[in-house]
């Protein structure tokens, strides 16, 4: 629990609470004395992070009718989107599953590990309230995306990738090249860098921000 609570970038008041977000239903039910599992944090995990990507979408997207918000924010918390936090966080390791779960795979299930990331959003939550929640979905799954002029969700990193991939041997990594301005209002700039040469810089008000600014520019000058 340690190591994923610096993957966080948090560290919990109640340990029990980030325990009971890794207990699957498969090893609650094998090992009742221990509790119950993750499904009522799910519940709550799933209200908290619909409520901090709908405010996103209303602050951020000032000219976007509802209908357009709605599509996006079930975009964003897709079983997808939260099994690709969830993998950044290696939770899929950390759970606590029952003996036939496990021997099933249930480690690399997307569905389970989407689960237990809005067990863990809801657990944050409860231990530290709203602000550390809507933290860690700004910076595992928010910050991922783009949203285009025509109010499309777009991940310019996987573009990205995608295109360099199809000649073998590509090496494309993002180089964090500075930062500006105080905590609470921080700007990053960062070069996306194909074989050893800058192919464009982005900024924003995250690395994982400017590194979808310098995918987009990057996609811009290959294409």
């Amino acid at each position: 629990m340690e190591e994923l609570q610096k993957k966080l970038g948090y560290e919990f008041k109640d340990k029990s609470l980030l325990k009971k977000a890794l207990k699957h239903s498969s090893y609650a039910n094998e090992n009742k004395s221990e509790g119950e599992c993750n499904e009522r944090l799910e519940f709550l995990g799933d209200s908290v992070l619909g409520f901090s990507v709908a405010t996103y979408l209303y602050k951020n997207y000032p000219n976007l009718p509802e209908g357009k918000m709605t599509r996006l924010r079930s975009e964003m918390v897709c079983e997808e989107n939260l099994a690709k936090a969830a993998k950044e966080l290696d939770l899929g390791e950390k759970l606590l599953l029952g003996k036939g779960e496990e021997k099933g795979g249930g480690r690399n299930r997307p569905s389970i590990s989407a689960d237990a990331m809005e067990a863990v959003i809801a657990a944050i939550f409860l231990d530290s309230g709203y602000d550390e929640a809507d933290r860690l979905i700004n910076d595992l799954i928010i910050s991922n995306f783009v949203i285009d002029d025509n109010a499309l969700l777009v991940d310019y990193k996987t573009r990205l990738q995608e295109l360099v991939q199809r000649k073998a041997g590509q090496h494309l990594v993002y180089e964090e090249m500075g930062e500006e301005g105080p905590d609470h209002d921080k700007v990053f700039t960062v070069a996306a860098v194909l074989n050893g040469e800058t192919l464009a810089v982005g900024v924003g008000k995250s690395k994982k921000i400017a590194e979808q600014d310098a995918a987009k520019a990057a996609l811009g000058k290959l294409k």
